[in-house]
């Protein structure tokens, strides 16, 4: 470029480029290098090298408006020279700017097609230029849509939760941060929740990308992970990944406990659509599945004169099923049998035996707390807070 004439060397100084750019600041108006070394001779040139003058290498803008199709924005045209000095593409180390290296390692690789931020738009005339200038075909461009915050702002680093570890730290799945994005963004005929990598590749169209903003809602991101999750804990080999995990966390928060890995594999079957993130079974909430509650029995009798008998009840059914017990049967048992209590309604007799099971009166059904915790120690619960 340099032979051709698309490329001079600027020997022009720090301290002069900082006096041109004060001085368009005082006259408000947008700094640019004026070109004055673009009309140098070549035997000024000659006489700087040879006294060591350093420099960098400027393109040569052509003037006039360079238009070209964008696969998104459609026809664009942006006479770049009229608002900016020819561009530094080698600085004074002897290191390539980005613009001339984004072409050059885009040209080496094949790259066809070059899809990046909207806020590149403006630049591209400048790029397709330097393509002219070293005889080259340039790639298609298509420039995306911005991806900001769900009030309109900007996304910023400053901004605690942009960093894709903030997600990971909390328990958030990659899949349901890429399925967040893509259904904030556009590119396809449709939204749907839980696409994971391979659908969307199938299902995107750039056809379809809009040039409007996107609006990131992270207030949906634990709904997203919750879909994701699920899917996991339906595959066996990522269920297999999920309880080694999980096992890896309750070990940290749990010092002494000691796991089974079928434990942990039926609490998540058992939870599967309910969590939002694994980490969700290391809240107070859960507690009861990793270590016996301490329950007070007064406080069990204060919720029915027949605590005792209903913790009789819910032993016999245990030990009189000791296999094929299902959430759906063990619920019909419960019910089936609570009817023979006198003064006790169904739903306070769950309480209690919730209250029994898991030292809280909310949460998981009975039936599910007793499948979890399995028949043994069911009973054993049981025994110890309700029956003589």
């Amino acid at each position: 470029m340099l032979d051709s004439g698309a490329a001079y060397r600027c020997f022009c100084t720090s301290q002069r480029l900082d006096l041109l750019k004060k001085e368009a600041l005082r006259s408000r108006q947008t700094p640019r290098y004026d070109n004055r070394c673009r009309h140098l001779s070549s035997k000024q040139v000659q006489d700087k090298l040879s006294q060591g003058t350093p420099f960098v290498v400027r393109f040569r803008l052509l003037e006039g408006p360079q238009p070209f199709q964008d696969l998104v924005y459609g026809w664009t045209r942006h006479d770049v020279a009229s608002v900016e000095g020819d561009p530094v593409i080698l600085k004074g180390d002897g290191f390539p700017t980005y613009h001339l290296a984004n072409v050059v390692d885009d040209y080496h690789m094949g790259v066809s097609h070059v899809l990046r931020g909207t806020e590149w738009l403006i630049s591209t005339p400048k790029h397709l230029l330097l393509y002219q200038a070293l005889g080259w075909q340039p790639p298609q461009f298509a420039h995306l849509p911005l991806l900001l915050n769900k009030d309109g702002s900007k996304l910023s680093k400053r901004q605690g939760d942009i960093f894709i570890q903030h997600y990971i730290d909390n328990g958030y799945l990659s899949d349901a941060l890429l399925d967040l994005i893509t259904n904030c963004g556009s590119g396809f005929t449709e939204n749907q929740m839980g696409r994971t990598m391979e659908t969307l590749i199938q299902q995107y169209d750039l056809g379809k990308t809009s040039t409007h903003s996107a609006l990131l809602d992270l207030d949906k991101l634990p709904e997203f992970n919750r879909i994701h999750l699920t899917k996991k804990i339906d595959n066996t080999d990522t269920r297999f990944q999920l309880v080694k995990q999980l096992k890896t966390l309750l070990k940290d928060a749990y010092k002494d406990l000691v796991l089974d890995e079928q434990y942990i594999e039926r609490i998540l079957l058992l939870r599967k659509g309910h969590l939002s993130q694994l980490t969700d079974l290391l809240s107070s909430e859960y507690s009861y599945l990793w270590i016996r509650p301490a329950i007070s029995k007064d406080n069990l009798q204060s919720l029915s004169k027949e605590a005792r008998n209903i913790g009789n009840i819910a032993v016999r059914l245990l030990k009189e099923n000791t296999s094929d017990l299902t959430l759906e049967t063990l619920n019909g048992e419960l019910k089936s049998k609570m009817k023979r209590l006198e003064d006790t309604k169904y739903s306070n007799a769950m309480k209690l035996l919730r209250v029994a099971l898991s030292g809280q009166e909310h949460g998981p059904s009975v039936a599910e707390m007793l499948l979890s915790l399995g028949s043994e120690e069911s009973i054993i619960r049981l025994q110890n807070a309700l029956t003589e």
